[in-house]
């Protein structure tokens, strides 16, 4: 048999209840930093893959960048969607913020000697686009729920990232340079989405379409204290 426990209340000298206080913590939205700094990573990057530009030397010269930008902005983007209780911004920027920490660390070790650049097949990184694949897919499936936009960007990042790991295993430029194209489409989409959201959330009405499916129009209104930690959820 279940028992029931009474609750216990703060109560003042009299020994009556008391009203609780409850601090809030209104945060900006997340994804628009991390949107923009996986924008801003991903294009660069992307752009390089697709051979629009670049030389012997221009891994070791985007590195630096890449982690910062693309993997500190970002993976720390992630972490504030923790507080959002945004748990697929938390899951995309989190894990993307992290492969472009990782990538940052591996071009410096290629830039050191620690470790020997592959020339043609790279099956180490090959294995990690099917997993950076597998989560990503999952994360455009959940976007459809709340952000056509959002859906758009994972689905194009999920692509590309699927056509890396066979140009990484087979070591086929052209395979690569069509992840490259892939992974561009989706830094431009990501691009304009977090634009429309930053555009929202100043203008406190849509400016340029954020792309909310029904289901997330008929949510109440967050504006303003969107992201309240522990009240409500919203990137």
């Amino acid at each position: 048999m279940s028992s029931i426990q009474s609750a216990s209340f703060p109560t003042g000298e009299s020994g009556e209840p008391v009203a609780a206080q409850i601090y809030l913590q209104p945060i900006a939205a997340p994804s628009v930093l991390g949107l923009y700094a996986f924008a801003g990573a991903t294009f660069i990057v992307a752009a390089r893959m697709a051979h629009w530009f670049g030389g012997a030397l221009t891994d070791d010269y985007l590195a630096a960048f890449a982690a910062v930008f693309g993997g500190i902005a970002q993976f720390s983007a992630g972490m504030w969607a923790f507080k959002a209780r945004d748990s697929i911004a938390t899951a995309m920027h989190g894990t993307w913020g992290s492969f472009w920490i990782a990538y940052g660390l591996l071009q410096l070790a290629f830039m050191t000697k620690i470790l020997p650049e592959p020339a043609g097949a790279f099956p180490a990184l090959g294995f990690w686009f099917i997993v950076l694949a597998a989560i990503t897919w999952m994360g455009m499936w959940a976007a459809t729920a709340e952000n056509k936009l959002l859906a758009i960007v994972l689905g194009l990042l999920a692509a590309g990232s699927t056509v890396a790991v066979f140009g990484e295993l087979l070591g086929a430029g052209w395979i690569q340079m069509f992840a490259g194209y892939l992974f561009i489409l989706s830094a431009i989409f990501a691009w304009y989405t977090a634009s429309a959201m930053m555009l929202e959330s100043a203008f406190h009405r849509s400016v340029v379409g954020v792309g909310k499916t029904v289901r997330a129009k008929q949510a109440p209104n967050l504006m303003p204290g969107q992201g309240e930690p522990g009240v409500i959820r919203g990137q």
